[in-house]
């Protein structure tokens, strides 16, 4: 494995992108609407391919997908597999209309740090029934596929990864960022959210596929540059490979086609795009020049230790898969009060959160070894049967260690730069990132996948949360170092890289659907 170094380290990135008091006061930010980027990316002159309809729902409970379990498999082609794949992990869930403005906005199926949405959708196609070989964009706004090209391009997607278990593969998902949608109102942090973004779609993907009957494999291990330039992308940069597989995808003979590339021109996002070169120096950094070998097989973390309170997750829930992922909302606060969840549905959140992820960087690419580089810690407000505190979550043994007892609202809402929503929770999390064993296992790259790892945790939390009745949001904001304060985090035992709340949220009035 070959990684270049000319550019900044991540940990010097991460260190360079923390929020304190100081710097937010000093560095007032104010978002330039003329400016703001499209949120849809779609390609000009190309064949556009419609997904049917039609395609009927992935027949699955949530609760059973989170745990693991396929679902029955319902398409009768790979153009119905296609679009209640798509349809139920990257399209349009629902419109916002603006209050004063009357400006309607659209919602997805997978969540975005502020609703802008860095992350693209593309495949490559082979063998599959009534779909013809080739590559794609998934066009979100329209629910339609974009052909970019004619023929079988999977064996040079796979040929910059040197994942040949992917070989034979139906469909192999190339997931790409545009960092400006993020950076127009993060600016340099952006890449952060870029991140995890891109870890709620690859989990967004990997459960959807599951609930359609299909697995699904990530790879993190590929040359950055070869295949950008493969898929002659612009602004956008390939993050992860995910390929799918199983006998639910239908299948047929390979077309049999010439390859011939079509083209496709990418529309422009912003009249005027403001580079960040943090953002650029971070990316460069942890690019791969080429991947060679086995997949690194990271150390296991140290062995578990118990802690004082035992979860349950024994909970059950009828809500199906094509329900929840398409009702899930982030909610911009809770209501406070009294409610309560229990303690069941906190352990439900938690187990589908420490469930393997099938990936080339953590080591569990065929569920052989869990090796995790996120830690838990829960602000405990309103949970039944567990009592108000700041816990350290112990996943490995299913246990909370308690370290500071009493009420933390004001503590979460405050390290959280003073969002109200963390302490009207009836829980919120902190994701504690362990970069340095991470950046010791996979190089720079590894900053890269502890991000990937939080995001798709959170999506497991989100959908977690909908299965057992009530909310969530994720928050991308808060002060780093008095986080690592508060919790008693030491810099070599990990850095925060994601807090996320769960209750019964604030009904939204602007939601049309």
């Amino acid at each position: 494995m070959t990684q270049r170094r000319d550019a900044a380290h991540m940990l010097d990135y991460h260190e360079a992108t923390k929020h304190t008091a100081e710097k937010l006061r000093n560095s007032p930010h104010y978002l330039d609407w003329a400016n703001m980027p499209h949120p849809f990316r779609h390609y000009e002159g190309v064949p556009v391919l419609d997904l049917p309809a039609g395609a009927p729902a992935p027949r699955a409970n949530l609760l059973e997908v989170l745990r693991g379990a396929p679902g029955r498999p319902a398409a009768a082609d790979g153009a119905e597999f296609l679009s209640q794949l798509l349809f139920h992990s990257a399209a349009i869930s629902a419109t916002k209309v603006a209050r004063q403005s009357g400006y309607r906005y659209a919602l997805r199926v997978n969540p975005s740090s502020g609703n802008l949405h860095p992350t693209e959708f593309h495949f490559a196609a082979q063998g599959m029934k009534a779909w013809p070989d080739g590559l794609y964009h998934y066009r979100a706004a329209s629910h339609v596929a974009e052909q970019r090209a004619v023929g079988n391009w999977a064996p040079d997607i796979l040929a910059c990864a040197d994942a040949p278990w992917l070989e034979q593969y139906p469909l192999v998902f190339v997931l790409t960022t545009i960092a400006w949608r993020e950076a127009w109102k993060y600016r340099s942090r952006a890449y952060r959210y870029c991140l995890h973004d891109l870890g709620h779609a690859w989990e967004s993907l990997a459960l959807a596929a599951r609930a359609c009957g299909a697995g699904a494999r990530a790879v993190g291990r590929f040359a950055d540059e070869d295949l950008a330039s493969l898929l002659r992308l612009e602004d956008e940069w390939p993050l992860l490979l995910v390929g799918l597989h199983g006998d639910a995808i239908p299948r047929e003979r390979p077309w049999g086609r010439r390859r011939e590339w079509l083209g496709g021109t990418p529309n422009r996002l912003s009249g005027e795009p403001v580079e960040y070169p943090l953002i650029a120096q971070a990316h460069a950094a942890s690019n791969l020049e080429r991947p060679l070998g086995p997949p690194a097989r990271p150390a296991p973390r140290p062995e578990a230790v118990a802690g004082d309170l035992l979860l349950h997750c024994a909970a059950q829930s009828p809500v199906s898969f094509a329900e929840a992922v398409r009702r899930r909302r982030s909610a911009l606060d809770f209501r406070g009060g009294v409610e309560k969840i229990g303690a069941a549905q906190l352990g439900v959140m938690i187990e589908a959160g420490a469930r393997p992820h099938q990936a080339d960087f953590e080591g569990d690419l065929f569920g052989d070894l869990s090796a995790r580089y996120i830690h838990l810690y829960l602000f405990v407000h309103r949970v039944n049967g567990i009592a108000p505190g700041l816990y350290r979550c112990r996943a490995e043994s299913g246990t909370l260690e308690l370290l500071r007892e009493g009420d933390q609202r004001v503590a979460a809402a405050g390290l959280s730069l003073g969002q109200e929503l963390a302490g009207n929770a009836c829980v919120t999390f902190s994701m504690i990132a362990d970069l340095e064993r991470a950046i010791r296992d996979h190089g720079n790259r590894g900053y890269r996948y502890a991000f990937f790892e939080a995001g798709a945790i959170g999506q497991r939390f989100y959908l977690a949360a909908e299965a057992m009745g009530f909310q969530s949001t994720g928050i991308g904001a808060f002060y780093d170092e008095e986080v690592h304060r508060y919790l008693g985090v030491r810099p070599a035992e990990g850095q925060v890289v994601y807090h996320f709340a769960s209750g019964f949220a604030v009904a939204d009035e602007r939601l049309k659907g």
